[in-house]
């Protein structure tokens, strides 16, 4: 079994699954943080790292 392959149905159960346990209005809230959380991730893996300063030489 390749795992991440569903078919038509499998999405279908899933979405239903996911209507009863959050109801038609949390869903969308949930994309929009989803969505968010995934350009943060996006936007900082995409960004060169900065240096870090060691304690010892701010002093």
């Amino acid at each position: 079994m390749v795992l991440g392959v569903f078919g038509p149905w499998q999405v279908i159960a899933i979405l239903v699954v996911a209507l009863l346990l959050f109801g038609g209005k949390k869903i969308p809230e949930l994309m929009k943080g989803l969505g968010k959380g995934v350009k943060e991730f996006k936007d900082a893996s995409a960004k060169p790292e900065e240096p870090v300063e060691s304690e010892e030489k701010k002093s």
